[in-house]
């Protein structure tokens, strides 16, 4: 134990030395007495990644997260937080012109006492210190962050050309935008496309898709809306004419080359995602308005995955219209939103974090935010539609029903 605490102070030392800032809060974090034992000192010494150059800007939103996680909501725990939130992240000022990375993850940090401040940036890049000065009172007295990333934060006080959104490691959404999107980053040239299930529709099997679809409107098990797309489709709902020739007309820019054969039905198809070998398109991202993208194999642990809309939420204007996670569980410290896509994104996320939900069921999330990305909608209808989606009819069927009939 003597050795563990002599080998951290020597990191604390050496981090506080190669940065040369009083802000690094690893020692705050090592000294906070809560959470089991060594916890403390295992996420101080893994915090220091998290604020070297090459790390990820929103991983240290994550650890300030964990931090009061697992180190319990005391005094020094949020303390210890909130210098990791605003903390200055490392930066080389000899390359790529000391660009000064933030994150761009709206539901980063999630814990509520850490929302709405903002970080400390390079001196040499924050001249005036406006930066800095916002970080001191927003740590004092946090902005309004619903819905809003760090780099929002910061571009809505006028230092956005400061700044630059950088994504959460494996995609996540700058400034929530991508929410629910295309995370096939490369992918057949899908850039927008609706492919959520499992984001990779166009690949394997899927190669010999349209020989077995011999264009009948994919009406698997999970595809029953289709036809509500067609007419947006030019009439390319994968009919007998096209058999798997990419859906042209209003299916703009979908690139599907290779092995995919135009198999995608993307675009103003609202993505009907042909995955797999297509066996009832599980967890199909384009099941049109108001279907399913069940298939049955669906578990959602202990959250009921749905979201509600409403009128004048706390700290809103009573005409204002914010989305939020309806479970109780699954909310989390997830603040409500004026974008469905930052909690729908939110959502899908507890699902694996704190639900113990299955893979069918992370899939079917997936499609379900993805007509929500497509629909554009910012109402009541839009949580319908995603509840919906899910089996939940506007979330008058209750969870214990429909898990039941998925494990018989």
């Amino acid at each position: 134990m003597v050795s563990k605490v002599i080998l951290i102070s020597a990191i604390v030392a050496y981090v506080e030395a190669r940065f040369g800032q009083e802000q690094v809060p690893i020692s705050a974090i090592s000294a906070v007495q809560g959470g089991s034992p060594g916890a403390a000192a295992t996420i101080a010494g893994g915090a220091i990644s998290d604020l070297l150059g090459a790390a990820n800007s929103c991983a240290k939103l994550a650890t300030a997260d964990k931090i009061v996680a697992q180190l319990g909501g005391g005094a020094d725990a949020i303390a210890a937080a909130i210098g990791m939130v605003t903390a200055e992240k490392n930066t080389n000022p000899f390359a790529n012109g000391n660009i000064q990375n933030v994150c761009g993850d709206a539901s980063l940090p999630a814990t509520p006492e850490l929302r709405g401040i903002t970080p400390l940036i390079d001196p040499a890049v924050d001249t005036t210190g406006g930066v800095a000065a916002l970080s001191k009172s927003s740590a004092a007295s946090p902005l309004n962050a619903a819905g809003k990333s760090v780099f929002d934060l910061l571009s809505e006080a006028g230092f956005g050309d400061l700044v630059a959104s950088q994504n959460a490691a494996g995609g996540a959404a700058a400034g929530g935008a991508a929410a629910g999107g295309n995370a096939n980053a490369g992918n057949n040239a899908n850039a927008g496309n609706a492919n959520a299930g499992n984001n990779n529709a166009n690949q394997g099997a899927n190669a010999g898709n349209n020989a077995a679809n011999n264009g009948t409107a994919n009406a698997g098990a999970g595809n029953s809306g289709a036809a509500a797309c067609n007419a947006a489709n030019s009439g390319n709902a994968n009919q007998n004419a096209n058999n798997g020739k990419a859906n042209q007309g209003a299916n703009n820019g979908n690139a599907n080359q290779g092995a995919n054969n135009g198999n995608a039905n993307q675009g103003a198809n609202n993505g009907n995602a042909n995955q797999g070998a297509n066996n009832g398109n599980a967890g199909n991202a384009g099941a049109a308005a108001g279907g399913s993208v069940l298939t049955g194999a669906e578990d959602f642990g202990t959250c009921t995955p749905t979201i509600d809309f409403k009128l004048g939420r706390p700290g809103r204007k009573a005409t204002e219209g914010t989305f939020q996670i309806s479970d109780p569980t699954a909310v989390g410290g997830q603040q409500d939103a004026l974008n469905p896509n930052i909690i729908t994104n939110a959502l899908c996320n507890q699902l694996t974090n704190v639900c113990g939900a299955n893979a069918a069921a992370i899939t079917a999330c997936d499609g379900a935010k993805a007509l929500v990305q497509a629909a554009g909608t910012r109402d009541a209808t839009t949580a319908d539609l995603f509840n919906s989606a899910l089996g939940f009819g506007g979330a008058a069927k209750s969870k214990r029903s429909i898990t039941r009939r998925f494990r018989a």
